[in-house]
């Protein structure tokens, strides 16, 4: 396997989203699109507009594809946030920003669940900062829209998902100040019972938690000049990347392609 010479980078963060080509020997960005990361107010709650990040995303990677080219994506997003997916791969829930504030009394409650700091090492956060929180407002202010959902995936990793159709989470993504994680044991920490979401984790059992570097797939063919791959954090080949179609396989793989 050849190293890239270039790679297309996707980074979400709070304020912008950008993609940008990044020359692997001299580290120079030789090619950027941005995008404002629009929040839309509602309803049912303040979340950030999905399929305008997903446009914005196909159109760069194929203009890039062009001009200068690229051998591999990688994708990095802000953190405290996740895609909450129905049977079919659509989100069942709109992602939550996490700056919405929830009601006093859920707050409250969410208070009284978490672990403490020495299970999970995971300070309390305000508002959303702390990835259960949101959870926990999801599935106790709208109860008919969260019991939709068939599988949770931390926010990197659901762009994965809608790159390539596979769907994985990755250690890092869990513990970083979720309250989900417990990085003494490698495994979900009690919240994830608590709040009753082990079955939403399925593809995160501890065996399938991967490193950020674990390859997903691979292109194929062994004559393929682009002989890159797809990582967990997560780098996908740009072969594999249909920008005038529907890139990602919007049914959730089943127990033969769920890879972690």
């Amino acid at each position: 396997m050849t190293n890239p010479e270039k790679i297309a980078v996707l980074d979400i963060g709070k304020t912008n989203a950008k993609v940008v080509v990044l020359d692997c020997l001299t580290g120079a960005e030789i090619a950027e699109r941005r995008i404002a990361n629009r929040v839309l107010p509602g309803p049912p709650y303040a979340h950030y507009d999905i399929e305008a990040l997903w446009t914005f995303t196909l159109e760069a990677l194929k203009a890039f594809a062009q001009s200068p080219g690229f051998d591999a994506i990688s994708i990095t997003t802000h953190g405290a946030s996740a895609a909450l997916l129905d049977g079919d791969g659509g989100l069942a829930m709109p992602v939550l920003d996490y700056e919405q504030a929830y009601p006093q009394a859920i707050s409250d409650a969410y208070s009284r669940l978490r672990p403490d700091f020495s299970e999970t090492f995971s300070p309390g956060l305000s508002v959303g900062l702390n990835l259960g929180a949101q959870l926990h407002y999801q599935k106790t202010a709208f109860p008919n829209e969260f019991a939709r959902t068939a599988t949770i995936l931390t926010y990197p990793q659901y762009w994965a998902f809608r790159l390539t159709g596979i769907a994985a989470n990755e250690a890092t993504s869990l513990g970083c100040h979720t309250d989900l994680w417990n990085p003494r044991t490698g495994e979900f920490s009690s919240l994830v019972d608590t709040l009753a979401i082990r079955p939403l984790m399925r593809l995160c059992v501890r065996r399938l938690i991967r490193s950020a570097w674990y390859c997903l797939t691979s292109p194929r063919g062994s004559a393929s000049r682009n002989r890159c791959r797809f990582t967990a954090a997560s780098t996908i080949p740009m072969h594999r990347f249909s920008p005038t179609s529907s890139v990602a396989s919007r049914r959730l793989p089943s127990s033969r392609r769920a890879h972690g």
